[in-house]
C-alpha cells in the first residue's frame, strides 16, 4: 500500500497541473459557449456545430504528437535525454508535414452542410468560424510539439502556466470581435473563432519563450543544431501517434455527429446538447489530466526497466479516476438544473439540458476508466489496441444504438437527443471493460526487466 501512496502522491504532482491548463482551455471553451449565446441561439448553436468540425481535426493532429510523449518519458527513465533532442525535432519535421493537410481540411469541411438540412443563417456563422479559426492551427501543432516535449520530462507546469496565458487573452478578444469594440467588427459567434486563432498563437510564442529561458530544459538545447527530417525517424513517430489519433477521432466524432445529426431538430435541442457535452468535458478534464500523469509515470518506469512500478503506476490511476467520477457524477445529478441555467436562461433549453446531464453523470465513471486504461497503454506504446477498442466500441456499438433509439421506432418510441446519449453510455463503457483486459494483457507481456529494456529502445 505504501507504492500505491508514493505512486499517487506523484500522479497528483503530474497531473495537477494539467487539470489546471486543461480546465482554462475548457474554460476558453465556456466562455466561447456563454458570450455566443448572449447573441442569440443561433450565434450559438453555430459554434456547437463548427466545434464539431474544428475538434475532430485538431485532435486527430494532436493525437498524431502525443506520440512524443511515451518516447520522451522513456528516454527520460532510461537516462538517455541526449536523444531527447532529436526525438522531439523530428516531431517538429512530422507537424509540419500533416498541418496543412489539416488546414485544407478544415477549410472545405463546411461544404458538409450542404448535404444537411441547416439553417442558412448558421451555416454561414458556422462557415464563418471556420474560415477564421483555421489560421491558428499551425500555432496549435507546434504548441503540441512543445508541450509534450515538456511533459515527457515529467515537466508539467508550463502546460498550466500557457492555459492562463491563453485564457488571459481569449476573454478580451472575444469581447472584441463578438461585439465589435476598439474599431473591430461585429462578428457575433465568428468573432469567437477569430478570437481562439489569436490565442493559438499567443500560446505557442509563450511555450517557445518558457522552453529557451526555462532552466529545466537548459540540458536539452531543444532550439540548437537542428536536424534534418529522417523519414525513417518521422514514419515510425507517425505509425505511433496514428491509432492515437485515430483513437481520439472515433471518440470524438462519436459525440461530433451526433451534433450534426441533431442540427435538424432546430437551434433549442442543439444548444442543449452543446450546453450538456461542455459540462462533460469540463469534467472529463479530472481523470483525462490523471491519465497525462499515467502515460508519462508508466513510460517513466518502462524506461528505467521497472515493470512493477508501470504496473503500480496504471493501477493507482485507474483507481483515482474511479474515485473522482464517482464524486462528479453525484454532483453533476444533484445540480444539473442549476449547471444549465449559467449557460442560459431559455427555459425550453435549460428543461432539456438538465435530461442530458443525467445521462452525462451515467457514464462519467466508465469514461474515466476507458481514459486512464488508454492512457497507461499509451506509457506502453501499445497503441494498435486503443485504435481497435475505440473503432468497435463508438463506431461498432455506440453510434448505432444511439441512432436507432434517438431517430428511429424499432425499439421504442423515437426519443430524439435522449437516445444518443443512451448511446455514448454504451460506447465507453464497452470501451472501458475492452481497454481494461487489454491492460491486463499488457501487464503480462512486460513483466521483465529486459522486456522492457526491449520496449524502450524501440524509438
Amino acid at each position: 500500500m505504501q507504492r500505491y501512496w508514493s505512486e499517487a502522491k506523484q500522479l497528483v504532482r503530474l497531473a495537477s497541473p494539467i487539470l489546471v491548463a486543461q480546465v482554462a482551455q475548457v474554460a476558453m471553451n465556456f466562455v466561447d459557449t456563454v458570450m455566443a449565446g448572449q447573441v442569440s441561439a443561433v450565434d450559438l448553436a453555430a459554434v456547437s456545430v463548427a466545434s464539431s468540425f474544428w475538434l475532430p481535426v485538431i485532435l486527430l493532429v494532436q493525437g498524431i504528437i502525443m506520440a512524443l510523449t511515451p518516447i520522451v518519458s522513456q528516454l527520460n527513465g532510461a537516462r538517455k535525454r541526449d536523444q531527447v533532442r532529436p526525438a522531439v525535432q523530428q516531431g517538429f519535421w512530422l507537424a509540419l508535414i500533416v498541418t496543412p493537410l489539416a488546414m485544407v481540411a478544415l477549410y472545405y469541411s463546411p461544404l458538409a452542410l450542404q448535404l444537411m438540412d441547416v439553417e442558412p443563417v448558421m451555416a454561414a456563422k458556422t462557415t464563418g468560424y471556420l474560415h477564421a479559426i483555421l489560421w491558428g492551427l499551425p500555432a496549435f501543432v507546434m504548441f503540441q510539439v512543445l508541450r509534450n516535449f515538456s511533459e515527457g520530462l515529467s515537466h508539467t507546469m508550463p502546460t498550466m502556466v500557457i492555459g492562463f496565458v491563453g485564457l488571459a487573452v481569449n476573454i478580451p478578444a472575444n469581447y472584441i470581435f463578438i461585439h465589435g469594440h476598439f474599431g473591430m467588427p461585429k462578428l457575433g459567434g465568428v468573432g469567437c473563432g477569430v478570437a481562439t486563432a489569436i490565442v493559438l498563437w499567443a500560446m505557442l510564442l509563450a511555450m517557445i519563450l518558457y522552453v529557451k529561458l526555462s532552466r529545466h530544459f537548459t540540458e536539452i538545447r531543444l532550439f540548437s543544431q537542428l536536424a534534418r527530417p529522417n523519414g525513417s525517424r518521422i514514419w515510425r513517430l507517425f505509425r505511433l501517434g496514428f491509432p492515437i489519433a485515430m483513437a481520439i477521432f472515433c471518440e470524438v466524432t462519436l459525440f461530433a455527429v451526433v451534433a450534426l445529426m441533431l442540427a435538424p431538430f432546430g437551434a433549442e435541442t442543439v444548444a442543449s446538447h452543446q450546453i450538456a457535452l461542455n459540462f462533460s468535458s469540463l469534467v472529463f478534464m479530472l481523470p483525462l489530466s490523471i491519465g497525462v500523469g499515467v502515460t508519462i509515470r508508466v513510460g517513466h518506469s518502462i524506461g528505467e526497466g521497472q515493470p512493477h512500478h508501470a504496473r503500480v503506476a496504471a493501477r493507482t490511476g485507474l483507481l483515482l479516476g474511479v474515485s473522482v467520477a464517482a464524486f462528479t457524477a453525484a454532483v453533476t445529478v444533484l445540480l444539473r438544473e442549476q449547471i444549465s441555467s449559467i449557460y442560459t436562461d431559455d427555459l425550453q433549453v435549460i428543461a432539456l439540458a438538465s435530461t442530458l446531464l443525467f445521462f452525462a453523470a451515467i457514464y462519467q465513471i466508465s469514461d474515466s476508466v476507458q481514459v486512464v486504461a488508454a492512457a497507461a497503454l499509451r506509457g506502453y506504446k501499445d497503441t494498435q489496441a486503443i485504435f481497435y477498442v475505440t473503432i468497435v466500441a463508438y463506431w461498432g456499438l455506440g453510434l448505432p444504438t444511439g441512432m436507432i433509439l434517438g431517430l428511429t421506432d424499432w425499439l421504442v418510441p423515437r426519443m430524439g437527443p435522449q437516445g444518443f446519449w443512451i448511446g455514448f453510455i454504451v460506447g465507453l463503457t464497452s470501451a472501458a471493460l475492452m481497454l481494461g483486459a487489454r491492460l491486463r494483457y499488457i501487464y503480462g507481456r512486460f513483466a521483465t526487466p529486459e522486456a522492457c529494456t526491449t520496449l524502450s529502445r524501440s524509438q
